[in-house]
């Protein structure tokens, strides 16, 4: 196999990554993707830093076994705690994107946001990425954020755009730590899935920022400037998990458009 015809690796720890996927499918329609999504181990959010970078590494093996050229860390608790490692382990054989960067760039060098929320799971907001990146840039800049624990198995359970996830939603969006905010992270892949019941919460008087899109820009300015981009593929796109889920096969196939083969890896070394 001509060495940029191989695949894109992209992992989460459940559905969430799907939405970058998409976003990677939809900007690069002629690369090969394969997409791992650890739902026995979700919610990330929840582990320690060094429980999350084992599976992180667990997977990276794993689609680097699979000949992936790329790695896509689609998921905000693992870039939080695991992608210095993996940068380190991994980085010299093939280019690693996390979610955090791109969107702290996009957000920073476009926007003209002085009060910005983040909401998240307790692993990436306990880490302070993203608070550090942003005051790091500019130090006047407001940052609020917010841990939001329940809206990662409130998704992966199917409960988004109906009065159940509304009810929750609308419970943390509520906290006065998000008062005032102009502008609002998802700093959690999960969350572009709600991304409109939170719009309607806010009556869309303000930013709510996903970085899919961003992500997938990034990803092929890499791809690009290392002659990696490849030209003959785009339909061959495969999906392992590490438990069986209803949810992310109904999922997949609504970010693919089609039905999907899922394939079971029970263990990881």
């Amino acid at each position: 196999m001509i060495y940029s015809d191989r695949p894109i690796g992209i992992f989460d720890s459940g559905i969430g990554g799907l939405s970058f996927a998409a976003a990677i499918k939809k900007r690069l329609p002629t690369e090969n993707l394969i997409y791992f999504g650890d739902t026995a181990h979700l919610p990330y959010g929840d582990k320690s830093p060094e429980t999350i970078k084992l599976y992180s590494r667990r997977i990276s093996n794993f689609l680097l076994g699979k000949q992936c050229k790329a790695l896509v860390i689609a998921c905000n608790s693992a870039s939080s705690v695991a992608y210095a490692a993996l940068e380190r382990d991994y980085g010299q054989l093939m280019p690693i994107v996390n979610v955090i960067d791109p969107t702290i760039e996009y957000l920073l060098t476009k926007g003209s946001y002085r009060n910005i929320g983040i909401i998240g799971t307790r692993a990436t907001i306990n880490s302070g990425v993203y608070q550090r990146k942003i005051k790091e840039f500019d130090s006047s800049i407001k940052v609020a954020s917010l841990a939001t624990p329940l809206l990662v198995p409130m998704i992966e359970e199917g409960f988004f755009n109906n009065s159940i996830s509304k009810s929750i939603i609308e419970t943390y969006l509520a906290d006065p730590a998000l008062k005032d905010i102009d502008c609002l992270i998802l700093a959690c892949t999960h969350y572009p899935l709600i991304k409109n019941q939170i719009n309607a919460y806010y009556t869309n008087s303000i930013a709510v920022i996903d970085s899919a899109e961003w992500v997938a820009s990034r990803l092929a300015g890499i791809l690009e400037s290392k002659q990696l981009l490849s030209h003959n593929g785009g339909n061959s796109h495969h999906f392992y998990i590490s438990d069986l889920t209803p949810s992310f096969e109904k999922s997949a196939q609504v970010f693919f458009g089609k039905e999907i083969h899922l394939e079971l890896v029970k263990q990881l070394v």
